[in-house]
């Protein structure tokens, strides 16, 4: 239930909401040990047909319109010290040939890092890479680099690591129930004599320290005098999540640390300040939601905020003292109601909007496809010596070909190809050796 497993779902939804184009949503399969490590209150799915079901149920409550979209699945893997999901075997044949036209590629370098197959330039006629990585992560980006040269590449923000002709677009939208619970405030604000919010400060995230804990509590820490009074309540689970509970005991004011609740649970709805410290985001899911239900965001001034600071609710600080000045000051006024054009702004109808204009996809759709191109796009050679740029990657293909090196590399152990349990599952074929 993280943002980087909802957003690429909504946005599968609204790309094939008007009927247009045919999309798949391609998301991993995890055997029922890994499903234990990482989904949310014990949920766990017997097969792939069971979790589809229970995400388009999920989907559709939320936009109240069925989706037309596929969903297919790939073999993963979780990868406990990278705290990640990691393909297994070249996922890039999950889809047939005929239908591999464009791909998108959420958070690419989980799905490059390790990827022994096709080069995703030849398999498909263009890759889009929807860039999450922030800047100065090392290996991983000088990989993707040398892997996907000259397409195009949209950050969603200048925290995320440079790339030559990359575009910077915040291309998410958020769950069509945060703005209905926005809207419904912003009629009881405006009726007579009902107060639209009567609790304070919380902040909501995966409860591990780089997700904004550690700046939050520091900030209390460093200024609890000025803050004398304030309550604020923590709402999250993760593998720090007893840590986050000891070091909020420590604090003279009252900080609450609760288990984590989807943010449109009306638990939240009567809360009037997010605040939100967190400089390791790309563009916070959870300030984006809190915008849309009206309430007043205090946030650092960061390249991953910018998109944010066009709303009139959210509040920019630059240090400590800016922090508790801002904080107090939300506290002590009321949220300005967003504007339709605002609450449009935020909505994933403007973020497919902007996803279609900066990929430059209806130009792509509107282009008619040469005769045979899809023979031409679907060919195996990998044109090895045509370049350096096809050099380096021919040595990321074959230095993955082999276990010594793929773990060596960091790699899960037996990640080269799906195990006979995950090819059950997902009704692939027998186990046969990959070739170039």
């Amino acid at each position: 239930m993280t943002g980087t497993a909802v957003n690429p779902l909504f946005r599968a939804a609204y790309l094939a909401k008007d009927g247009e184009r045919k999309v798949t949503l391609v998301i991993p399969w995890l055997s029922l040990k890994d499903q234990k490590l990482v989904y949310p209150n014990n949920t766990t799915f017997g097969s792939p047909s069971e979790q589809e079901s229970f995400i388009r149920q999920w989907l559709e409550e939320r936009t109240a319109f069925i989706s037309g979209f596929a969903i297919r699945f790939y073999p993963g893997k979780f990868a406990v010290d990278k705290r990640s999901i990691l393909p297994v075997g070249d996922i890039s044949e999950i889809i047939p040939d005929e239908e591999a036209d464009i791909a998108v590629l959420e958070e690419p370098e989980h799905l490059t890092w390790f990827h022994h197959g096709k080069r995703w330039k030849t398999k498909f006629r263009l890759v889009i890479l929807r860039e999450k990585k922030l800047k100065n992560r090392g290996r991983a980006g000088r990989e993707k680099k040398a892997e996907f040269p000259c397409l195009h590449v949209i950050r969603l923000s200048a925290a995320t690591q440079y790339y030559p002709r990359s575009i910077i677009c915040n291309v998410h939208g958020v769950n069509p129930k945060f703005l209905e619970i926005g809207k419904e405030r912003f009629e009881q604000q405006h009726s007579c004599n009902h107060q639209a919010f009567t609790k304070g400060a919380y902040y909501i995230g995966k409860m591990i320290w780089n997700k904004g804990y550690g700046e939050l509590l520091q900030l209390l820490n460093n200024h609890q005098k000025e803050l004398a009074g304030l309550e604020i309540d923590l709402y999250g689970n993760g593998e720090d999540s007893d840590q986050v509970k000891e070091a909020a005991n420590k604090l003279k004011l009252t900080v609450r640390v609760h288990p984590g609740r989807d943010h449109a649970d009306p638990l939240f709805h009567d809360y009037k300040v997010f605040l939100n410290p967190s400089t390791t985001d790309v563009v916070c899911t959870t300030t984006a939601e809190a915008l849309a239900m009206g309430k007043i965001v205090v946030c650092a001034n960061h390249p991953s905020n910018d998109f944010f600071k066009q709303f009139p609710n959210c509040r920019i600080y630059d240090d400590d003292n800016g922090f508790v000045e801002a904080t107090c000051k939300a506290l002590s006024e009321e949220p300005v109601p967003l504007t339709d054009a605002q609450r449009y702004e935020l909505s994933w109808e403007a973020a497919t909007e902007r996803f279609l204009k900066v990929s430059e996809l209806n130009q792509v759709f509107a282009t008619e496809r040469e005769k045979n191109s899809s023979k031409e796009f679907a060919s195996v050679s990998l044109n090895l010596w045509k370049s350096m740029e096809d050099t380096s990657a021919y040595f990321h293909y074959l230095a993955l070909g082999f276990e010594t090196t793929r773990r060596a590399f960091g790699a899960i152990p037996g990640s080269l190809q799906p195990d006979e349990e995950q090819r059950k599952e997902l009704g692939l074929a027998t186990s046969s050796k990959h070739s170039l």
